[in-house]
């Protein structure tokens, strides 16, 4: 199943009694603050959910298949994500 931020905004407005407008501004400020903090570079921990991490990733070599030359591939960021141990055993749990 294919989470959607609608999904969140039907959800939270079912749950708490908002109305809908007020529960898309509530998700979409929590999703802006979680893309302000990844792009500064900083992690962002949710207890008993996980962490995101931004991780640096250096120069490395690469491969063109359409071409068949070696190329630089420019360093990046990528964000990964570690669940915590509280969600990772209600995961496991539901086996």
């Amino acid at each position: 199943m294919t989470l959607t931020k609608e999904y969140f905004v039907r959800s939270i407005y079912k749950e708490l009694n908002l109305t809908k407008e007020k529960s898309a501004k509530l998700i979409e400020s929590f999703l802006e603050i979680i893309k302000k903090t990844l792009e500064n570079g900083e992690d962002m921990l949710i207890s008993g959910f996980g962490k995101f991490c931004v991780k640096n990733n250096s120069d490395r070599r690469g491969r063109s298949p359409r071409a068949g030359d070696n190329q630089s591939l420019g360093s990046n960021r990528i964000v990964t994500f570690k669940c915590s141990p509280v969600l990772e055993d209600k995961v496991n749990r539901e086996q």
